[in-house]
């Protein structure tokens, strides 16, 4: 955490620091609370440059159902990865999505409020239940499930 802000506030460089994801996927541009182990609450802006805009939908932007997930994802992503004591030897990865439900669409211009809740962690697999705002309206809802997967296991390009 930086000196002079609130504990559980991220900027988008503390975020990057900890996921993996880079520009077009992160979806995470900031953290505003955050309780180890246990709630996180991030934002994404969405913007009308997101490159997704150009095809979904031409003449009526909507972001697509699968990137608010994503989104949510990301952010359960952080809550868990921060939370580990060995995380520079993990990766948290995304092993399912049941329980989504779709609310109302995400337009450019909105802003996206993430709040995910640790259900369960079990050895190297978990569940994170999420909800996804536009001011005060339910844009999205889900269960995310995750395995935690030792960094040198992976294969890279």
């Amino acid at each position: 955490m930086k000196e002079g802000r609130e504990p559980g506030m991220f900027d988008i460089q503390e975020i990057m620091d900890l996921l993996p994801h880079r520009y077009p996927m992160l979806l995470v541009d900031r953290i505003v609370e955050f309780h180890e182990g246990e709630r996180i609450v991030a934002i994404k802006n969405v913007t009308f440059n997101e490159p997704f805009f150009q095809g979904h939908f031409s003449g009526a932007p909507i972001m697509p159902g699968v990137l608010i997930i994503e989104s949510m994802a990301q952010a359960g992503g952080f809550l868990v990865f921060k939370s580990l004591p060995n995380r520079e030897t993990k990766l948290v990865f995304l092993m399912g999505i049941e329980k989504a439900r779709f609310r109302r669409p995400v337009r450019p211009g909105d802003q996206l409020r993430l709040e995910m809740v640790v259900v369960r962690v079990r050895g190297r697999a978990g569940k994170l239940r999420g909800r996804a705002f536009v001011g005060d309206q339910r844009a999205a809802e889900a269960e995310i499930l995750f395995s935690l997967v030792d960094r040198a296991s992976v294969v890279t390009g």
